[in-house]
């Protein structure tokens, strides 16, 4: 942790901030992963619509007719080869109900991108479901042994580490959800209870709307896309990027396969997301920032989503010296989809191509892992060394 040219009041002040900022960002990490979304009550969404064989298509309204028996179709059969018994898929039945089914979805990503090269939408997505996994096994334990209560009192701490590192003016320049931290009510039992089913709910919603398309190009080809297409399974944007992905020019690939990841984020969950950063008087957004802190992609060279654009300020010294302080702590959310789409595109894109066409060998390692193992192995609980690192090394105080 770096501090260069002050005094030693300030040094203490600083080096005390950054002790806080990383035992608090360790404790978030035991406290929460994903975020939590709107009750269905207020959202307008039907709780039990994602039970069992339900499986809604929302991302370009629903589904009838041809379209509607083109998706069951392709759904089952996707559903059947992972082994995953579709009829009883309930995801607001919590973790323990839903492990098999997330290590299993999962697998079934990853033994698409191992039998088919091109198909590296669904190779990053099985790598992030060992991410996402973990992190929800982890806040299990939170909802259904400790019970913890909740980040307050912590997040409170650390508005108080930087208030005494450089004033009220740099506390006011922390992002909103690190103060959302501080300010939002006290995170219930329930709260968690509902944050597991939500997210859950997201995690079917992404398979249920991709992995069908997944399933019929490897069964059908280009064909029988083209026929989900015309029924209007999926918009002709869509119908392209396969093309792209089924065309052997790596960057035509690339561009489809991001394509397909833009869907997801955007149009299958963009929505949801932003439920969750707008769920019960700020609660939702100190939880998304939350996830945003601990959040570590399994994608090789990839930047810690705390790391990749930590919070930056500066703050006027007596003497006439300016302080440029690092904090480790992200300075955005990954909830908001700008935000989430720009470290995708700087990092997880990148990252993951460069992995496919110059390190085959090595990611072929980690797609044959299997998922039970990787969901256990990047639980933040496991990685609480690491997280602590990054925090170290990112907090730095520069005396200009």
């Amino acid at each position: 942790m770096p501090v260069t040219g002050h005094s030693p009041t300030f040094r203490r002040t600083t080096t005390r901030c950054a002790a806080v900022l990383t035992a608090a960002a360790l404790t978030v990490g035991l406290q929460t992963g994903p975020a939590a979304a709107d009750p269905a009550s207020d959202t307008g969404r039907d709780t039990n619509a994602w039970a069992g064989a339900s499986c809604p298509v929302t991302a370009d309204g629903p589904l009838t007719g041809t379209a509607a028996d083109l998706h069951a179709t392709w759904l089952r059969r996707v559903t059947d080869s992972a082994g995953i018994d579709l009829d009883a898929w309930t995801p607001r039945a919590g973790v323990a109900a839903n492990t098999t089914n997330l290590e299993r979805s999962y697998d079934r990503y990853l033994a698409f991108q191992l039998d088919h090269r091109e198909l590296q939408w669904a190779g990053m997505g099985g790598l992030s479901g060992a991410d996402f996994g973990g992190g929800l096994l982890d806040m299990d334990v939170m909802a259904t042994v400790y019970r913890i209560n909740g980040v307050q009192p912590l997040a409170q701490q650390i508005v108080a580490g930087v208030r005494d590192a450089a004033g009220q003016e740099a506390v006011n320049q922390l992002p909103s959800g690190l103060r959302a931290l501080a300010n939002a009510p006290e995170l219930t039992p329930d709260d968690l209870d509902y944050v597991i089913g939500e997210i859950l709910v997201m995690q079917k919603a992404i398979f249920c709307d991709l992995m069908p398309m997944h399933q019929a190009y490897v069964d059908g080809g280009l064909p029988a896309l083209q026929e989900m297409a015309d029924a209007g399974v999926f918009p002709s944007t869509v119908m392209d990027a396969w093309r792209d992905i089924a065309s052997g020019d790596p960057e035509r690939i690339a561009a489809g396969n991001a394509t397909l990841l833009r869907r997801e984020q955007l149009t299958v969950i963009g929505d949801r997301w932003d439920a969750v950063r707008n769920y019960r008087d700020g609660l939702g957004e100190a939880m998304t920032y939350a996830s945003t802190m601990v959040g570590s992609p399994s994608v090789g060279g990839v930047e810690p989503m705390r790391s990749w654009r930590p919070i930056k300020f500066t703050q006027q010294l007596p003497g006439g010296t300016e302080a440029l302080v690092t904090v480790p702590l992200p300075a955005w959310d990954w909830s908001q989809f700008d935000e989430r789409w720009e470290y995708i595109t700087d990092q997880l894109l990148p990252g993951y191509t460069a992995q496919v066409t110059n390190d085959w060998e090595g990611l072929t390692t980690q797609l044959t892992t299997p998922m039970v193992w990787q969901m256990q192995t990047h639980r933040p609980l496991a990685n609480l060394g690491v997280i602590a690192q990054d925090a170290a090394d990112t907090f730095t105080v520069e005396i200009r």
